[in-house]
């Protein structure tokens, strides 16, 4: 059964950090590049950041020098860690094996002073 657990959102002010985790089936994890999308409300969701098998990554250009994704092969998660974190970075984040219709309940995010 494949399944996706995200985890580690809540409430931070501007300029602080968060890091979120995503627990995901070994079936996903091992063969997919992994993913991690946000919707804010009245928004669409947003591809956010990505890493392949082979730790290639990606982020979307409003993340860039202050998000990171990484992935630990031998526990099938996958993180993001947030940095200096801004209003508009407030949405539930997702994580996904890019390309499959595969979700997550997602968790929370709020930035606000």
């Amino acid at each position: 059964q494949v399944q996706l657990v995200e985890s580690g959102g809540g409430l931070a002010q501007p300029g602080g950090s968060l890091r979120l985790s995503c627990a995901a089936s070994r079936s996903i994890f091992s063969i997919n590049t992994m993913a991690w999308f946000r919707q804010a409300p009245g928004k669409e969701r947003e591809l956010v950041a990505t890493i392949t098998t082979w730790n290639r990554v990606n982020y979307v250009d409003s993340v860039k020098g202050r998000f990171t994704i990484s992935r630990d092969s031998a526990l099938n998660i996958v993180y993001l860690q947030m940095n200096t974190l801004k209003p508009e970075d407030t949405a539930v984040y997702y994580c996904n094996p890019l390309g499959r219709n595969v979700w997550g309940q997602g968790t929370q995010v709020t930035v606000s002073s």
